[in-house]
């Protein structure tokens, strides 16, 4: 005869409240293990544990032990800049599909209640996200990213036009959706550094933050505000990239810096946080945008530039994941 009592107190010892639905039928004992949170070695050592002192309270019983399925958090990658015009939503864009490109499970949020421009960008204006329950499901952009954004709960040319607590609600409805294995979801955030932006922090807390600046000193003062934003929030900062960095004319091949150069590669140096790279002042940006067509898609110099700061910055995440 099982003591219940016995195997349910020597059930608790191991497993706390990560055990549940004990059921005790024709020899049999079952319950139910919560693995979510725990590596593949801890969930293997836990289950081992508790089929031991199973066993050792119902001898002879046959021991079945279900390990749910572990819910998968998307890490959050916060694009951001101090002032607006500095090329933030398409860096994200870019960013988000050199990852998928490059094999990272990504997706991406636009939180840029100012200017959601996301679905032009990924080539999908005007298509709505379904729902599942009462979350949202990201829409599939170019690239394969699945995406949500700001654009998408507004009437198309309607200015959002909403207080920090709507604007709030509506920021987590993007985030808490149905992500599926999406991992690493990169969020174009709002620029500037106000109520909106810590809101979003102190709730979604990201790993950490990409900051966007142009080379001329006017944006780099921005974007060291912006960075002094993220620390005093406990949020780490990734790197710095440097956008509109020289000019190739397309007719004569002459380099021009209109905006400045090196000038967010040296601000990166004096503040001590990486420097993640360049991308060039190059109208095939703008024009392959307008159309839906992320350049992080080509093989050319620029997508290439967009590939190499996702590589750094996954390599920074996969680095954060290894020490924690």
């Amino acid at each position: 005869m099982v003591d219940v009592q016995k195997i349910q107190s020597a059930i608790e010892q191991v497993a706390g409240e990560r055990a549940s639905g004990l059921k005790l039928a024709d020899d049999k004992v079952s319950l139910v293990l919560d693995v979510a949170g725990l590596g593949a070695q801890q969930r293997e050592q836990l289950a081992q544990e508790l089929h031991r002192v199973m066993e050792a309270a119902a001898p002879g019983c046959a021991i079945r032990i279900l390990q749910t399925a572990e819910r998968i958090v998307p890490r959050l990658i916060a694009v951001a800049s101090g002032k607006g015009g500095v090329g933030k939503s398409t860096l994200s864009t870019n960013l988000a599909v050199a990852m998928r490109r490059a094999g990272r499970a990504a997706g991406l949020v636009d939180a840029d209640i100012y200017g959601p421009s996301q679905p032009r960008l990924l080539g999908v204006e005007g298509v709505k996200p379904e729902a599942e329950g009462k979350k949202l499901v990201p829409t599939v952009g170019a690239g394969g990213v699945p995406f949500l954004s700001m654009g998408q709960l507004a009437a198309p040319g309607q200015a959002i036009a909403w207080r920090g607590p709507m604007a709030g609600q509506a920021l987590s409805q993007l985030v808490d959706a149905v992500w599926g294995d999406v991992r690493d979801i990169v969020v174009d955030m709002p620029p500037g550094t106000g109520d909106i932006q810590l809101s979003m922090i102190q709730k979604h807390k990201p790993v950490g933050a990409v900051i966007v600046s142009t080379p001329q000193d006017l944006a780099l003062m921005d974007a060291t505000r912006a960075i002094a934003f993220f620390e005093t929030a406990k949020v780490p900062i990734i790197g710095l990239v440097e956008n509109m960095a020289g000019y190739v004319c397309p007719h004569c091949g002459e380099v021009s810096d209109p905006f400045g150069i090196g000038g967010a590669e040296a601000a990166a140096r004096e503040l001590g946080i990486p420097f993640l790279g360049r991308i060039p002042l190059d109208i095939s940006i703008r024009t392959a945008s307008d159309e839906g067509v992320p350049p992080a898609l080509t093989d050319g110099p620029i997508g290439l530039a967009f590939g190499q700061i996702a590589g750094k910055v996954a390599s920074w995440i996969d680095s954060q994941r290894s020490a924690g």
